[in-house]
């Protein structure tokens, strides 16, 4: 089984988020449902209608998360990696156009929400991966081949 990899950050996030569901959201759905199923009729029910779709999505993000957690790995910060681009890495860098993004090397599931997160298998990061300050990136796009020099890795 291919273990996930996930920032130690990301992963403390993403079972959080699997805590809240189980212990709060789904329960007061649940009420809910139960309440407005009392009612009767529910084929004119909105409620009972509207709660049943959420409890649904409720549960599919339950059960995905469950399974990522079977094998879901954090990875921590190592002093080893200080001045290279590697996993949980913040990169930043320029162009001769004086263009200048920064964004953080991240595990897939943790790019959802954050603009300036970027997938461990995207180009961009793949690129990053192992350099230095300094150094020359190629990064293939559908517009051609760009270059980036890296300017600036944290680990904060």
């Amino acid at each position: 089984m291919k273990r996930k990899l996930l920032t130690v950050e990301g992963y403390q996030r993403l079972q959080n988020e699997l805590n809240d569901l189980v212990r709060k959201e789904r329960p007061e759905i649940t009420k809910i449902v139960s309440w407005a199923a009392s009612l009767g009729d529910r084929s004119e029910n909105a409620d009972y209608q509207y709660n049943k779709k959420k409890l649904r999505e409720i549960d599919r993000r339950i059960r995905f998360l469950t399974k990522l957690f079977e094998v879901a790995q954090p990875v921590e910060y190592n002093s080893e990696q200080d001045g290279k681009a590697y996993f949980g890495a913040w990169v930043e860098l320029e162009n001769d156009a004086t263009e200048t993004i920064t964004f953080r090397i991240v595990g897939d599931e943790e790019i959802y929400g954050h603009k300036d997160y970027v997938s461990l298998q995207a180009p961009l990061a793949k690129a990053c991966l192992g350099k230095s300050i300094d150094d020359e990136v190629h990064v293939q796009t559908p517009h051609g081949k760009k270059i980036w020099y890296i300017s600036k890795i944290s680990y904060q």
